[in-house]
């Protein structure tokens, strides 16, 4: 078989050998006989073209690569298996493996979308003339790597969205100490007692800073930027075109295209692809 290069359309072979196995195994037809059954890895390329282009599924009939029913109807079964969640644990787990997951300074924050085709944990977006909208909460480690997303709809305040954020994270966080502390850094929209209350219940650091006072702090003290991390992981995100315009109206799908980008990232962290 033909290598495949991370040529930004297709999976490469790397990260397809370590998916492969998460599938679920193959279901007998009822019948006992039908059409052969598409390749999992051409099924699998098409969804992640799916995710990188944000195409329509019915434009994959015109790309050779697989058809559209048949891809659509493997992500959802692999979307009901937590397939992609299980892709990306496993990423993040060879990241901490090679590199190691920097529980020292993690950064939350949310960023819009909008979402045309409306569907659950959708609402009126508030800087685009209340159209529907969506909203992912991001929770990376100190390097920017995703370690929690969360959806809801682009009308939720963010710092209504920690809980769910932190809880999504899938792989076990160290116990934070005196010695190791685990600091959340986070903008002003954060700035309540509710989430204060909250981080300090799962052991984190606060430190909540509005617009350019992190500037002014690293002038006055010399210390690193921190927050800035997940702006660039969103910015990460966003080159996934399915995930930068929502156009799943199911909740669980979407989320499943998150999980898919947060695994592609770990990898990518990891050293899978040199």
């Amino acid at each position: 078989m033909k290598q495949v290069k991370d040529d930004g359309w297709r999976l490469p072979d790397a990260m397809w050998t370590e998916m492969q196995p998460l599938l679920p195994p193959r279901k007998p037809h009822p019948l006992g006989c039908h059409n052969p059954r598409v390749d999992d890895r051409a099924a699998m390329d098409a969804i992640f073209f799916v995710l990188r282009t944000g195409c329509q599924w019915s434009a994959l009939d015109g790309t050779g690569i697989c058809s559209h029913s048949s891809a659509h109807r493997r992500f959802m079964e692999w979307t009901k298996a937590g397939v992609f969640k299980k892709f990306w644990r496993r990423g993040l787990l060879a990241y901490d493996k090679s590199v190691g997951i920097d529980w020292s300074w993690l950064s939350m924050d949310g960023a819009m979308t909008k979402a045309p085709l409306g569907g659950k944990k959708t609402g009126p977006n508030p800087t685009d003339r209340a159209k529907r909208g969506a909203k992912r909460s991001l929770l990376t480690e100190g390097s920017g790597v995703p370690v929690g997303v969360a959806v809801d709809g682009a009308n939720r305040n963010d710092f209504k969205m920690t809980r769910e954020t932190i809880k999504s994270i899938p792989v076990k966080r160290p116990r934070p100490s005196a010695d190791k502390p685990q600091g959340m850094c986070m903008d002003k929209g954060y700035d309540c007692k509710e989430v204060k209350k909250l981080l300090k219940r799962f052991g984190f650091t606060a430190h909540v800073r509005s617009r350019g006072q992190e500037a002014r702090d690293i002038k006055k003290t010399g210390q690193r930027a921190r927050r800035w991390v997940v702006e660039r992981s969103h910015s990460w995100m966003n080159r996934s075109r399915a995930i930068l315009i929502r156009w799943s109206k199911r909740a669980d799908t979407y989320l499943a295209l998150l999980h898919f980008a947060c695994g592609i990232i770990a990898w990518r962290a990891a050293g899978l692809l040199g």
